[in-house]
């Protein structure tokens, strides 16, 4: 994923995309004990999960694989790498007579990012100052944000690190990053005389 603006790439503030995670439905019961078979690298262990573990290496990721149809891909590193590898999976199956009907429909369920805000924040004030926010340093370091709009989850650290998650876009990343790091400065929560020194 790109970095924030330039504006704010200069303070250090950016974001990259961890995971995405998608969700697929072919509509249609799946022999998991055939795809075993099949490819013998599979992880299948029912009587502790009910679902097929099917790995790739091009695109890098897992693929959960029910009896239902439903499918579940993590590791992706973009949207479209994710929807890549949901089809490269059924076409693999497909190559081994793994009967797959039609083209999976396929969902982004999650968009997990991290990154800095390019200085320290100030915590403890920030779960007085900001509205929908958890902060329970026994329990977690960081401050856990939910933000109303764009719809994410954003966890602070005092150092400035940050996660996103719950986006559905990669844009909704880049937004949640610069508008938290907005409201931050706007409520000096943010040690803007540190930023400016800090590497992008």
């Amino acid at each position: 994923m790109r970095k924030t603006s330039t504006e704010f790439a200069e303070k250090g503030t950016y974001a990259n995309v961890e995971n995405v995670v998608a969700s697929a439905t072919c509509r249609q019961r799946i022999d998991l004990d055939s795809i075993v078979k099949a490819f013998p690298y599979a992880e299948y262990r029912p009587e502790r999960f009910p679902g097929l573990i099917f790995k790739l290496n091009k695109p890098k990721t897992a693929t959960l694989i029910f009896t239902s149809g439903k499918m579940i891909c993590t590791g992706a590193k973009s949207k479209q790498s994710a929807k890549k590898a949901v089809l490269e999976v059924v076409t693999e199956l497909r190559k081994r007579g793994i009967e797959v009907d039609g083209r999976p429909e396929i969902q982004i369920q999650n968009i997990v990012a991290s990154g800095s805000l390019g200085a320290p924040v100030n915590i403890e004030e920030s779960a007085r100052v900001l509205d929908n926010t958890i902060y329970e340093p026994d329990q977690f370091p960081g401050l856990i944000y939910r933000m109303r709009e764009p719809k994410v989850v954003m966890l602070i650290f005092s150092n400035g690190s940050i996660v996103c998650t719950g986006a559905k876009q990669e844009s909704n990343i880049d937004e949640a990053v610069k508008r938290l790091r907005q409201i931050l400065e706007e409520n000096n929560l943010i040690s803007i005389d540190q930023s400016k020194h800090a590497l992008t």
